[in-house]
């Protein structure tokens, strides 16, 4: 990879591991629900204008329904429930879950692809659960009920990502990735709304700066400039490059959890990391990355 690639590939992967920040910072304020719909809908908005400047269109109407599908699996959903754990979780740990996404991709593709999964691939499923119960069990966080539940919430949004990844590479065949972000975004914009709606904060709350800041740098920075980023990487390295993206993101989750936050990263974190990013690395394989290429911010 040349410089050039190598400084977009951190620079996407330091944006990525901010979503998990801004998150932290504004759902306990906004709620879940409000925090994403500002996400979502100003990353349409942006990406809508960058594809009228380059005088290209997303074709939402020819493929709404499909788009609404991909919103929910790939956006609505999991950005939510990510919303929702960070209630009770530090950014850093909910970085960490979060990258167990290739996992849950993994199975979806055995499930649903019916493709096998070899004993390596097996191992390393197992072997990222175990991560996950050492990050948990061996964290400074207190584990309580609401903790549990944050985990298992953090957890399901990366099974939603498996299956977007799929329904993606199974119905967008020939549809430009940029048009599957500004469809995903919008769709996802639109189902929440009605929920949001009936969920908005309490009026008299007070909404500071950094609240409003974070909302923006998730929707502006995390979402709408990743995927510009993102999708250069792929027309210039491909995706098998790009997707060790994957491994960057916790990493920059925690050092900004460290810096803006001032959370405490310990030696069971990061014990629990690296058997996280091994069970990846185990279940990795090129064929996979030509099967399955997930549309996502990621990644938070």
């Amino acid at each position: 990879m040349k410089i050039k690639d190598i400084s977009v590939l951190l620079i996407l992967a330091a944006l990525w591991g901010a979503s998990f920040l801004f998150i932290r910072i504004a759902s306990p304020v906004l709620g879940p629900f409000l925090t994403i719909q500002g996400r979502v809908t100003i990353a349409a908005a942006a990406l809508v204008i960058y594809m009228a400047l380059l005088k290209l269109s997303p074709e939402f109407k020819q493929r709404w329904k499909q788009y609404l599908v991909l919103g929910a699996l790939n956006a609505a959903f999991p950005f939510t429930l990510i919303a929702a754990a960070a209630l009770h979780l530090t950014a850093s740990m909910s970085a960490i879950i979060n990258s167990m996404t290739p996992l849950f991709t993994a199975l979806v593709v055995w499930g649903w692809m019916k493709e096998k999964l070899t004993v390596k691939k097996w191992f390393g499923i197992f072997t990222g659960i175990l991560g996950v119960a050492v990050l948990v069990g061996w964290s400074p966080i207190q584990f309580t009920t609401e903790v549990f539940i944050a985990v298992v919430l953090s957890i399901l949004s990366t099974v939603f990502y498996g299956f977007g990844g799929v329904y993606s590479k199974k119905t967008f065949a020939g549809v430009s990735p940029l048009s599957m972000a500004v469809g995903q975004q919008l769709g996802a914009s639109i189902l929440l709304l009605p929920v949001t709606l009936f969920n908005l904060p309490n009026s008299s709350a007070s909404v500071s700066s950094a609240v409003i800041f974070s909302v923006l740098g998730l929707a502006l920075l995390c979402t709408a400039i990743a995927y510009i980023l993102y999708y250069y990487l792929i027309a210039s390295v491909g995706p098998t490059k790009t997707a060790s993206v994957t491994y960057l993101v916790p990493l920059f989750g925690m050092i900004w959890g460290i810096l803006f936050l001032k959370e405490q990263i310990t030696v069971g974190m990061m014990a629990g990391l690296f058997v996280i990013l091994c069970s990846i690395f185990l279940i990795s394989d090129i064929q996979l990355r030509r099967r399955v290429k997930i549309v996502r911010t990621n990644q938070m």
